[in-house]
């Protein structure tokens, strides 16, 4: 088979892509930023091979070859708080972390409730390592009292709305907001904990949190908010999407109305499928304080079943940056939230693959493909014609997490001495080399 017209080969490598049942050693070539043919290893002659100027090659062999990540939800700080992170790092981290695209939160300062601060936000972005996308507010400051402009959001260029760090308490607005969104076919994304439950906690309420003598926020709090808003999508025909989900009841919640038609998804966060409040009295490290809490095994165990059968659809990294004077006080005195983008890969591969809960493809499938699904992004898939974003993995080098090495521009990871395997090997954005390992 000849090949021509083309400005990158990458050869050799296992292409996994679940969107078209694609699972071959093969050879993907791209020109223009688009993906133009992926031919079997083989199916090309050596004639043709040798024809190839170097330079355009990008060996692969040994390593895999995915779709371009896709994180659902990121903060990026970006405007008000640069000193934590700003659109360029965060974007730098992304494709560190095997990511061609983010979904950037609304709790910035000012908010992102609002046309010019959408569009600040994207034109900060412009030639970023990886695509922003926005996520706008639902309430105006995100105070819950008041609905954003929702159609001038969108017309902005926000692909969803959300409250994120908040619940919208009141249901009448959260009612309304998911009629409004209706009308656009942009799902809500719920912060799902209720306010009057959980205010003030600062960890799980379990046995651990009276141990330490810590207030808790108990699982219930977040059971409760992810029931209520179900109903409301069910009432109101809307679509919603439950963040960070962290109980065994708010899965078993989502799997039932799931099974009743409801218009609900679900994403999960690395911590919550690899730590338990246990973890938290050994060193007091502020690091693992998060909202929602790290909870127990029986929630981890839960969260690993709704990701093994379908319940739970994309896996996100909730990558919260904070200053470290900001973490560097007592437990219950620091700012909630932890980094991800660039670990997430690797705690997917030792505490789902490795384990057999998930196979690549399920992993590329709710990493990729689901996102892209849920929010009507372009990628998500190798599919000719697609942009070229694409994650190549090495999908057995062993490496630990090291605080220099982060390109985010905070540190506050609870995973720094942590040894992992399954690193990005390179990440691709539109037929451009934006990260390569060394």
């Amino acid at each position: 088979m000849k090949v021509s017209g083309f400005n990158m080969v990458i050869k050799g490598g296992l292409v996994i892509d679940p969107a078209i049942g694609f699972g071959n050693e093969a050879d993907l070539f791209i020109k223009d930023g688009k993906i133009t043919k992926i031919v079997k290893s083989g199916e090309i002659s050596q004639r043709d091979i040798a024809a190839i100027p170097t330079e355009s090659i990008i060996p692969a062999e040994g390593k895999l070859i995915a779709p371009g990540f896709i994180d659902m939800h990121v903060h990026l700080r970006e405007p008000g708080r640069e000193d934590e992170e700003t659109i360029m790092t965060g974007c730098q981290a992304a494709a560190a972390g095997g990511y061609t695209s983010v979904c950037c939160m609304p709790n910035t300062n000012p908010a992102i409730d609002n046309q010019e601060t959408v569009k600040f936000v994207l034109s900060r972005a412009e030639h970023s390592d990886a695509r922003v996308f926005v996520i706008g507010a639902i309430t105006k400051a995100l105070k819950g009292e008041e609905l954003s402009e929702i159609g001038d959001l969108v017309k902005a260029g926000a692909v969803a709305i959300s409250d994120d760090g908040n619940f919208v308490q009141n249901p009448e607005i959260m009612r309304r907001a998911l009629e409004y969104a209706r009308m656009f076919d942009i799902p809500i994304i719920s912060h799902a904990e209720d306010k009057f439950l959980c205010d003030g906690g600062v960890m799980n309420e379990s046995f651990e949190s009276t141990r330490l003598g810590l207030k808790g926020r108990p699982a219930v709090g977040e059971e409760i908010a992810v029931l209520r808003d179900i109903k409301l999508c069910d009432f109101t025909g809307g679509r919603l999407h439950i963040a960070h989900v962290s109980t065994v009841g708010a899965v078993k919640a989502i799997r039932q109305a799931k099974s009743e038609g409801v218009n609900v998804t679900a994403e999960a966060c690395p911590h919550h499928f690899s730590l338990t409040d246990d973890e938290i009295g050994k060193e007091f490290n502020t690091n693992l304080r998060v909202n929602p809490p790290i909870r127990t095994q029986k929630d981890v165990e839960a969260i690993i079943e709704g990701l093994i059968d379908g319940t739970i659809d994309c896996i996100s990294s909730d990558h919260a940056p904070h200053a470290e004077e900001e973490k560097d006080v007592e437990f219950d005195q620091a700012p909630p939230g932890m980094i991800g983008l660039e670990t997430t890969l690797g705690l997917v591969k030792m505490n789902l693959i490795d384990k057999g809960y998930l196979s690549w493809a399920d992993a590329i499938t709710k990493m990729s493909f689901n996102p892209a699904r849920i929010l009507k992004l372009p990628g998500g898939t190798l599919e000719i014609g697609s942009p070229a974003d694409i994650t190549i993995i090495d999908a057995e080098r062993k490496w630990t997490v090291r605080k220099d090495n982060f390109h985010s521009k905070s540190k506050n990871s609870p995973f720094i001495g942590w040894k992992l395997s399954g690193r990005v090997d390179c990440t691709i954005l539109g037929g451009r080399i934006v990260y390569k390992s060394k």
